[in-house]
């Protein structure tokens, strides 16, 4: 797998970070995005000391001309990350919990809107670019959520945005890999992060961010469309999916995890936080 030029966005914390630390080594390129400056110039240093050259951008993945401009100007690009998302759960009582009309903007802003403004000029340079000897011109990978598999009512807007990024990368792969190009969905559970620090509730499964990178790399490597874990997780998920709604809404309101309150509203989560 060709990685000389790398992109990540959210690359300040979580699985950004490790994917940016995991990659950097002489030779390569890494473009690090995210909106936290201090930390992202933490990382670039961390980058540069073991060999890589760190270029950094302090950019918000939902200004739509900013991205363009980072991701054109960034040159040839081998692999792009789109790690960059935001979650939080329903607020209020247990009589009718609901998510703030702008919490549910944001999610899909960051997430989803997120997510597209880094694919669509990523997909862009790639398309000009030759093919390498495997045939690939480029590889793009988001991060999606095992969230995207269920509609878990402490989480409205969270699983539904995950679930648009996931079919969207999942869909849309299926013709890019046409053109040389290989999108991948990653469909993880909960990773150990700044961001589900913040959590208040169990968290089954909850995965190392060195292992998740690691399960990342791979299935990237590999040319995998949906990159699933734990699997167990994402089995269960979608055995969930599968049953009558009733029944999978009694089993979701007698889980703690993500009701009402459990999680930090989205005003509050790190910069450039990577998905749980």
């Amino acid at each position: 797998m060709k990685q000389d030029s790398i992109l990540i966005t959210g690359a300040s914390s979580g699985i950004g970070r490790g994917l940016a630390l995991a990659l950097a080594r002489p030779g390569r390129t890494l473009h690090l995005g995210g909106r936290n400056a201090r930390n992202l110039h933490d990382v670039a240093a961390r980058c540069i000391a073991r060999g890589a050259e760190a270029r950094v951008r302090v950019q918000d993945v939902r200004e739509q001309a900013g991205m363009d401009e980072w991701i054109t100007a960034a040159g040839p690009l081998d692999l792009v990350f789109a790690c960059a998302g935001i979650t939080a759960s329903t607020q209020g009582g247990e009589d009718a919990p609901h998510e703030p009309d702008a919490q549910i903007r944001r999610m899909f802003a960051t997430n989803v809107d997120g997510v597209i403004n880094t694919v669509l000029p990523a997909l862009a340079v790639m398309r000009g670019q030759p093919r390498d000897r495997d045939g690939v011109r480029g590889r793009i990978c988001a991060m999606s959520s095992v969230a995207g598999l269920v509609s878990f009512p402490g989480t409205p807007s969270y699983c539904a945005s995950k679930a648009a990024v996931d079919r969207f990368m999942v869909a849309t792969g299926g013709n890019m890999a046409r053109a040389g190009i290989l999108l991948s969905s990653v469909c993880c559970g909960f990773v150990a992060t700044p961001m589900t620090a913040h959590n208040t509730f169990p968290m089954p499964g909850l995965t190392q961010t060195g292992d998740a990178v690691r399960a990342i790399l791979s299935g990237v490597a590999r040319g995998r469309p949906r990159i699933s874990f734990p699997w167990w997780l994402a089995a269960g998920s979608r055995f969930m999916d599968l049953l009558p709604i009733r029944v999978a809404r009694s089993c979701y309101f007698r889980q703690p995890a993500g009701q009402a309150g459990t999680m930090p509203e989205t005003g509050l989560e790190p910069s450039g936080a990577p998905t749980a």
